[in-house]
Formats: C-alpha cells, sequence, structure tokens
C-alpha cells in the first residue's frame, strides 16, 4: 500500500475505535469533524470487508485511452531522471526535437504517477540572471525625451481635444520633468528643451531622442547652442 492509502485507514481505525471505546458516536463525530453518516459507512465497510475497505475511493475510474502512450511516458521518465527537467521543459523539448505533442498539463501527469513530481533535494536550483537597469553614472549625461500623446472629451461640447506631453528623464537619477504642449512641432520641443534647462540643478551634457518630426534640423540646429545633441534612428523605449 501507498503512504497515503495507510494514512486514511489509519485515520479511519481510529475514529471506530474512539467511538467504540466512548460509546457515543455524536460526540465522536463532532470531534473528529464528520458526520454520524460517514462514521457508520466507514464502521460498516470495515466489518464487511477489513481495512481494504477503509482506503479512500478515486473520484473517477482510470481511463488509459487518455494516457499517454508508453513510449512517450519513456522519453518523458528519461529526460526527467537524466536532465532534471522541469514539466514544461519537458513539453517543450519532445516538440521540439521529436515532434510529439504533450501539454505541461500532460507531463505532470506522467512524473505524478510514476513518483518524480518532485526534484530531489540535493538538485541545485537553477538561478536566475537578475535583471540590472541600464543607467548612466553621472547626473545629465544623458537625458531622453519622448512624447505621450493624450486625449480627452471635453464635457460641454462633446469634442475630442488632443494634447501633447512631453516628457524627459535624467538615465542617473531617474529625475524627471514633463510638460503638456497643445502642438506637435518643433517649436514645441524646443520650449520644452529650455523649460528642462531651468528645472534640472546640472548641466545636460546629451540629449537622446526617437528622431521623430518633432526633433528635426530645427530643432538640432537651435538646441545645439546650448547642449549636445544625439538624434537616435531607432526609437526609444518608452518612459
Amino acid at each position: 500500500m501507498s503512504p497515503k492509502e495507510l494514512s486514511d485507514i489509519r485515520r479511519k481505525l481510529r475514529v471506530i475505535e474512539h467511538g467504540k471505546e466512548s460509546g457515543n458516536v455524536s460526540k465522536t463525530c463532532r470531534y473528529f469533524g464528520i458526520s454520524r453518516e460517514t462514521y457508520y459507512i466507514w464502521k460498516r465497510n470495515y466489518e464487511n470487508d477489513g481495512e481494504q475497505a477503509l482506503v479512500n475511493s478515486k473520484p473517477c475510474p482510470q481511463n488509459p485511452k487518455l494516457r499517454v502512450p508508453a513510449n512517450i511516458e519513456e522519453k518523458i521518465l528519461h529526460l526527467r531522471t537524466n536532465y532534471h527537467l522541469g514539466q514544461v521543459r519537458i513539453s517543450w523539448y519532445l516538440k521540439r526535437y521529436h515532434d510529439i505533442n504533450v501539454s505541461p498539463v500532460g507531463v505532470y501527469g506522467v512524473l505524478k504517477r510514476n513518483g518524480l513530481n518532485k526534484l530531489p533535494q540535493n538538485q541545485r536550483k537553477r538561478s536566475m540572471e537578475q535583471f540590472k537597469r541600464y543607467e548612466k553614472q553621472v547626473p545629465g549625461h544623458r537625458i531622453q525625451v519622448d512624447v505621450k500623446f493624450l486625449s480627452f472629451t471635453d464635457k460641454s461640447s462633446g469634442k475630442e481635444i488632443k494634447r501633447f506631453q512631453y516628457t524627459a528623464i535624467d538615465d542617473a537619477t531617474r529625475a524627471r520633468a514633463l510638460k503638456i504642449y497643445p502642438k506637435h512641432n518643433q517649436h514645441c520641443a524646443i520650449q520644452f528643451i529650455d523649460y528642462i534647462r531651468g528645472k534640472f540643478p546640472f548641466r545636460i551634457h546629451t540629449i537622446q531622442t526617437d528622431n521623430g518630426h518633432e526633433f528635426q534640423a530645427q530643432f538640432i540646429g537651435i538646441v545645439k547652442i546650448s547642449v549636445y545633441v544625439m538624434c537616435t534612428l531607432e526609437r526609444q523605449a518608452p518612459i
């Protein structure tokens, strides 16, 4: 018998013996948290069929047709015992190298049935690489500037109103400055640079943009007078 079956037998025998010794079935049922009907079912089964009748029956009969085929089950057990792969990686491995479709749940069922659902305690866990945020060391060395589109609805007229939020973030200190403008052009971008120069308490060395139409020749020509501007060709991550 499995440890689970032995545990079921010991528990139910303890309940039955307690009822016989106390002579009060109601008290026994209250003590163990079961109903009188359950107690008499256990007692009747034990008297008719012995200890084997005290093992909890499975909720539904097993269906061999739904099981993973034996040859595939052998591959799953081989990957588990030799490489200590998890259920998701085993499922991926079978699909990638053997063109076998077995869901992670199906893999877990095979491992559970064969007592391999838990890895050995001495098995070393794979350490995950810690995420390291990209950042500069000197404040003002690089300022990322981007524009976010905002949309509002005028309650009185019901018309849609568009505004443009210019945002600047320093890569070293993560200090942020933002301002909302009614238009999305180079003139507003230049005004925003003058605005952040007065807000940030350090000298700006580089401004990084996404090369949008608001950061073109006029913007670069005017802003280069006071700061060095680097316009990237790739779209930067949202800030």
